[in-house]
């Protein structure tokens, strides 16, 4: 769920082509019922359908919309879509460019079934809505009743629950079939200080389409790598920080980081319950906004989300070209490569021809706020990720942050060949959610980062929402090093304070994908979502991506 901070020294992964074969790790055996978790081969019973028949770019770059319009018309029925996605995965993680984002795909007669539903509703004249036979794709910390869970690690690779988190249960109800489960960051991007973002000893090293040598970002690098790829129409990420804006913004996606308690955390493998959200991630803003709406909603176990119920409503339906007019947007400039301080020039410029009016901010000095931040998610670590473990079948060995700190002793040649634990082990010494010093960080990162951060910005600028460069764009791998963190990160204040953040494609910057952050207060998604629209609109900065082997130097990012 978590990008990582300069403060607490953690960055983002960038992936060499020649690693994502070279740091596939071997995984046991899951048990006779489960499917197989492989970074490899397509699951026993895959159904995949000839390229004569079907061809899987049939369904490249399609939006939801264009998806729900050959339903409609006849032109291939909710199973066949299915099909098409796993024959597309077949083509493009297993083969080709071997992207790894996709750990496994669900059974297929899982699929056939949810697609003869599907097929059978639209008969009746009973669709659910757009999500009604759109294959979508769970990042792999989140718990699916016929898949398992491992967050990536090859502790919970029998963590087979047979439950569907209550953001799943959602979806299905909605007519979505699950179609798999995207690699991530192991745990999350939390392990380790030193880890590369997209690696897991389950799933490999995840790929940035745009250039295969470039990072994918992480945590939700697979659900970012397989949208972007057209894997499936849409995907769910997790963010603790940065985790889905982040893979979305380097893998030239919208991704919504909603306001915490907006949509359950239950069944998704924690870091931190002051933190943690799961998101959208599209090519689009409305199909970001489309699947957003269909997961939120309150949830008894999730204290949390108590009003959510109070915003559930149709997000894609408030989408308009000429919202920007007249909105008040706050911007600042943090420093930056000059080429993407150019582009993100010329993002104000075209945000002020879409109507909006602009004001410079500056970011205030928020003194002590990362490692305050760093307290609240160690503690909150080693807490919720017990609770989790105790929720898990007898299959899973670990029920404590300390049982997996042993487990990865033990199998340090699979999980620890590239980077180590530390984060784990820091994590492991905190003193519990009634540690005094725990609660003053705690109130003191969610005052620094909301009130007198976000809240202060809008404030000052009498502004509706903010603007800045999300990341910078995605670089090459250090496997030697793990993660080398440079440019800006728009994703702490909007983390720690629970605000939405929302980021657009901006376009290419010397070939590779870079994000425009909007950022408001809580309970502002459906602004930034109306923002964001019509910034796309006005733009179509989006471009596909070319699975290039790598980008030229003269064409990289640039200090």
């Amino acid at each position: 769920m978590r990008t990582g901070m300069a403060a607490l020294a953690v960055a983002l992964a960038w992936a060499t082509p020649g690693w994502a074969q070279d740091v596939a790790a071997p995984v046991p055996a899951p048990p006779s019922e489960a499917p197989v978790i492989t970074p490899i081969p397509l699951p026993a019973d895959a159904v995949v359908v000839s390229s004569s028949d079907a061809p899987a770019d049939l369904v490249a770059e399609r939006s939801i919309d264009e998806l729900q319009a050959m339903l409609a018309a006849g032109k291939v029925e909710a199973g066949k879509l299915a099909d098409l996605y796993v024959e597309r995965i077949g083509k493009l993680d297993r083969d080709g460019p071997t992207l790894r984002a996709v750990i496994v795909t669900a059974p297929a007669k899982d699929l056939r079934y949810d697609g003869r539903a599907s097929d059978d509703r639209r008969k009746a004249g009973r669709i659910l809505g757009p999500l009604d036979g759109i294959p979508v794709l769970i990042k792999d910390n989140i718990e699916t009743q016929n898949m398992p869970t491992t967050a990536g690690s090859l502790a919970l690779a029998n963590n087979d629950t047979g439950r569907d988190a209550p953001l799943v249960a959602k979806l299905r109800a909605k007519g979505a079939i699950i179609l798999g489960k995207t690699n991530l960051s192991e745990w999350a991007n939390i392990r380790s200080n030193h880890s590369m973002s997209g690696w897991s000893a389950v799933g490999g090293l995840v790929k940035n389409p745009y250039a295969l040598d470039r990072s994918a970002c992480g945590s939700s690098s697979g659900s970012g790598a397989a949208v972007a790829a057209s894997l499936a129409a849409v995907a769910v990420g997790t963010e603790t920080d940065g985790s889905v804006v982040c893979p979305a913004a380097m893998n030239g996606l919208v991704g919504l980081k909603p306001t915490l308690g907006l949509i359950s955390r239950t069944g998704v493998v924690p870091i931190s319950h002051s933190q943690d959200t799961p998101g959208p991630m599209a090519r689009t803003v409305k199909d970001a906004a489309i699947l957003f709406g269909a997961m939120i909603g309150s949830d008894p176990e999730d204290p949390a989300t108590k009003d959510a119920d109070k915003h559930r409503k149709d997000y894609a339906a408030g989408l308009t070209p000429d919202a920007l007019k007249g909105m008040r947007v706050g911007y600042w400039k943090p420093e930056m490569a000059a080429d993407l301080a150019a582009r993100f020039d010329k993002a104000l410029e075209e945000l002020t021809a879409a109507g909006a009016v602009l004001v410079e901010v500056k970011m205030p000095e928020l003194k002590g706020l990362g490692e305050a931040e760093g307290l609240v998610l160690y503690t909150e670590l080693k807490a919720d990720m017990a609770a989790y473990l105790a929720t898990t079948p007898a299959s899973v060995g670990p029920k404590t942050l300390a049982d997996l700190i042993a487990f990865n002793d033990a199998h340090k040649d699979s999980e620890m060949a590239f980077f180590g634990q530390e984060t784990f082990l820091k994590a492991e010494k905190t003193k519990g959610l009634d540690d005094p010093e725990y609660k003053a960080a705690r109130e003191q990162s969610a005052r620094q980062a909301g009130p007198e951060g976000i809240d202060a910005m809008l404030k000052a600028a009498d502004a509706q929402i903010l603007v800045t460069p999300t990341y910078g764009t995605p670089w090459l791998s250090d496997p030697a090093h793990g993660d080398q963190f440079q440019g800006p990160s728009a994703s702490e204040l909007p983390a720690v304070s629970g605000y939405p953040h929302l980021t657009v494609p901006m376009g290419l910057v010397n070939g590779l994908p870079a994000g425009l952050s909007f950022i408001g207060t809580a309970w502002s998604d459906g602004l930034l979502l109306k923002a964001g629209y019509a910034y796309e609109q006005a733009t179509h900065a989006r471009v596909a991506p070319q699975y290039l082997p790598t980008i030229p130097a003269d064409l990289g990012p640039r200090k």
